[in-house]
């Protein structure tokens, strides 16, 4: 069962770096048709984007499927690896950064802060060059460390 909790571990970290080189080559490169309405005003729930979502879970699916299918677990462990990984996606973009869906009202963590900072960044940029920030569960130091002097600030704003 530990290898099974650390097939499935590793698959999730590896699945940071994937989603990154997926975002920066794919998303704006040869596919930025279908993830350019995400960088523009939206005047819809549903994106063009959010097709990534079928295309990334279908990995996931067959790692299941076919593990299961053919008994090979490894498999089974790296879909649900992939898929979990995919569940924090969504919480943390759709849910936490775009607030798509209004469940984390009140979340105010130094590291939710990073992460919506850099997503900010990374959404300054509207066209599909010269982008920045294309990772999601990792963020670059510079984000955390202004996370925390905002923190401070209020902090210290709150004591006057």
């Amino acid at each position: 069962m530990i290898l099974n909790i650390l097939i499935v571990l590793i698959t999730f970290l590896f699945m940071e770096f994937t989603a990154w080189a997926a975002h920066k080559y794919v998303m704006h490169g040869f596919l930025w048709s279908l993830h350019q309405d995400h960088h523009e005003p939206n005047k819809s729930f549903f994106e063009k984007n959010d097709y990534f979502f079928i295309i990334f879970a279908i990995p996931s699916w067959l790692g299941i499927m076919l593990g299961m299918i053919y008994n090979h677990y490894t498999f089974v462990w790296m879909g649900a690896g992939i898929a979990l990984y995919g569940l924090c996606y969504f919480l943390t973009h759709d849910v936490l950064i775009h607030r798509r869906f209004k469940w984390f009202d009140n979340t105010n963590n130094r590291y939710f802060r990073a992460i919506r900072k850099a997503h900010k960044v990374h959404h300054k940029k509207l066209t599909k060059e010269d982008g920045e920030c294309f990772g999601m569960l990792i963020v670059p130091l510079k984000f955390w460390k202004e996370a925390k002097s905002i923190k401070q600030k209020k902090k210290n704003a709150s004591t006057v």
